[in-house]
């Protein structure tokens, strides 16, 4: 199997070894890995959100991992600018360039481009969320239904996000969300990609998130916490939602003993786990499944 001239992504639940296959898989096809993780492309939170250790980087090359302040507005639209240029950087070096994450829009905005929406104003969009906070999810999806009846068919009425993101686009801009997606093209074609996700049983992964929660504790996650919050991000920005980041201030301000914070940690990641595998049924039903036991298998094969 030669995937030397492919671009490839790997994906899976967090916690599923992704890091440690894709560093193997990368020096059995003279790769360099590319950060595809909406979490780890922030400096200052190395522990929580487990980017990969100094062994790997000495081993492999890696590329846009802990290169933002937490301060900075990052986008998917940002990222896939910094990943255009990347590819064509590590290709120019006659190697092979390797996405590995965990956060499926990344993998979405890169196979099929991401959707060129006309920003919509913070004013517009308050009114939109105020209407939802007034008359609740159930209401206003159905009130979605007749303005954009074509979302019946792509959104879930328990969706609250999605639900409001289509409204708000076919409010501001007459066409509806399902329209910008569908005139969306990749600058790469499909061919382009080789994709792995990395399938974990359930009981399995459940067990080496456990494990995962306690070793951030002992590499001093609650120091890294300390320090985040001296940096006062503002609440509205996305990285306050890093798994973690809660749990361990509860923590210092004596409310939770370091127990209780490990299972809270525990159970949100699962949470998370389930969230992504979910989005991978949805999104990812071409991407060669890969249960653990057979990625040394897989490794065997590769040219």
């Amino acid at each position: 199997m030669d995937l030397k001239s492919k671009i490839i992504l790997i994906s899976g639940p967090t916690a599923s070894g992704k890091s440690n296959f894709s560093v193997k898989l990368a020096k059995k096809i003279n790769g360099e890995i590319i950060n595809a993780d909406s979490m780890q492309v922030y400096k200052e939170l190395k522990i929580l959100s487990a980017r990969p250790n100094f062994k790997d980087y000495q081993r492999i090359k890696h590329h846009l991992y802990g290169f933002q302040n937490v301060k900075n507005n990052f986008s998917t639209g940002d990222w896939l600018k910094f990943v255009i240029k990347k590819i064509k950087e590590v290709k120019k070096r006659k190697k092979t360039p390797i996405f590995v994450g965990g956060t499926g829009l990344y993998f979405k905005a890169l196979t099929d481009g991401l959707v060129n929406i006309p920003n919509i104003p913070i004013r517009f969009r308050n009114k939109i969320r105020t209407l939802h906070k007034n008359i609740g999810q159930k209401k206003f999806y159905q009130k979605l239904i007749k303005l954009d009846p074509y979302s019946k068919e792509k959104i879930n009425p328990t969706d609250t996000q999605r639900s409001i993101r289509a409204y708000e686009v076919k409010q501001f801009t007459k066409k509806s969300l399902h329209h910008w997606f569908e005139n969306t093209k990749s600058s790469f074609d499909k061919d382009d990609f080789f994709k792995i996700y990395i399938d974990y049983p359930r009981e399995e992964l459940i067990q080496r998130i456990g494990k995962r929660a306690e070793q951030m504790i002992e590499m001093r996650a609650v120091n890294e916490v300390k320090r985040f919050l001296r940096l006062k991000v503002r609440k509205d920005k996305s990285v306050n939602k890093a798994i973690g980041i809660h749990e361990i201030k509860e923590f210092l301000e004596k409310r939770k003993d370091m127990s209780d914070v490990i299972e809270k940690i525990s159970i949100k990641t699962r949470q998370y786990a389930k969230r992504q595998s979910t989005w991978a049924r949805g999104n990812m039903m071409s991407w060669l499944k890969l249960p653990p036991q057979d990625l040394k298998k897989f490794l065997k094969k590769i040219k």
